[in-house]
């Protein structure tokens, strides 16, 4: 496996990605989009774990318009400076950014799955809304919903365009994101064209993947990883 970090161009200044690809030719390319926190280690691991999975993997660092860096998972209040700057058009300038990245590396549209925890959840429902790729995966994705932060508007309401096959994982412990909010969605999706699914695992809260936080549940992570690599495996696997 080669990994490391690359500088992008956008129109709003260079973004870091971290880069991973495996030994050999790849199956696809994966975007991983960061959590509240970053690109951590715990980003760049998720990372390398798709690239071992046979992905050509690419973790954006989008909070490159306030000077970059992370958080930790026990400060929020050093999260919000992150933000500064950002909003879903930004978003979008650096997910466009991501994506030529990897259509150079040969990689078409169709070929290309986004992945997204915590706010990367909701990330990856505003790609599938706003662009056409392959398949995308949101762990715990909170403000699809219910809006969360001014800049970063609810977007149920345009559900049924959807354009990218759309896989969304939640907890139902999860403080952050009521049940009543994933039901909702799910309602919402099953007037979509594409193909979406919404799963819920009764024991896991906010954050249950991560395996650096206190949140983790090993079952639940153990699933939805697997529910991961099917989902690209289906929808990917189409474009090969």
């Amino acid at each position: 496996m080669n990994a490391g970090a690359v500088e992008l161009a956008t129109v709003d200044g260079p973004m870091t990605v971290y880069e991973a690809r495996p030994e050999g030719d790849a199956r696809g390319a994966v975007i991983v989009i960061q959590e509240a926190f970053g690109v951590n280690d715990h980003i760049e691991d998720v990372t390398r774990r798709f690239a071992a999975a046979g992905y050509h993997a690419v973790a954006p660092a989008l909070f490159h318009r306030s000077g970059g860096g992370t958080a930790p998972y026990d400060d929020f209040t050093k999260v919000l400076p992150l933000y500064e700057g950002l909003d879903d058009a930004g978003i979008l300038v650096d997910l466009d950014a991501t994506l030529d990245h990897v259509r150079g590396a040969g990689w078409e549209d169709a070929q290309v799955g986004v992945v997204g925890f915590c706010f990367g959840g909701r990330v990856t429902f505003l790609a599938s809304l706003r662009r056409e790729l392959g398949a995308a995966v949101g762990f715990y994705g909170g403000g699809i919903v219910s809006a969360r932060w001014p800049q970063f508007p609810p977007l149920i309401d345009e559900s049924v365009g959807v354009r990218t096959p759309w896989l969304g994982l939640f907890g139902d412990l999860d403080q952050s994101i009521p049940v009543e909010d994933v039901e909702q969605l799910r309602v919402a999706l099953d007037k979509a064209p594409l193909d979406t699914e919404v799963v819920r695992y009764p024991d896991a809260g906010h954050g249950f993947h991560c395996d650096q936080r206190d949140a983790y549940h090993e079952g639940s992570a153990e699933d939805a990883w697997r529910r991961t690599l099917d989902w690209f495996d289906r929808h990917l696997g189409a474009a090969r």
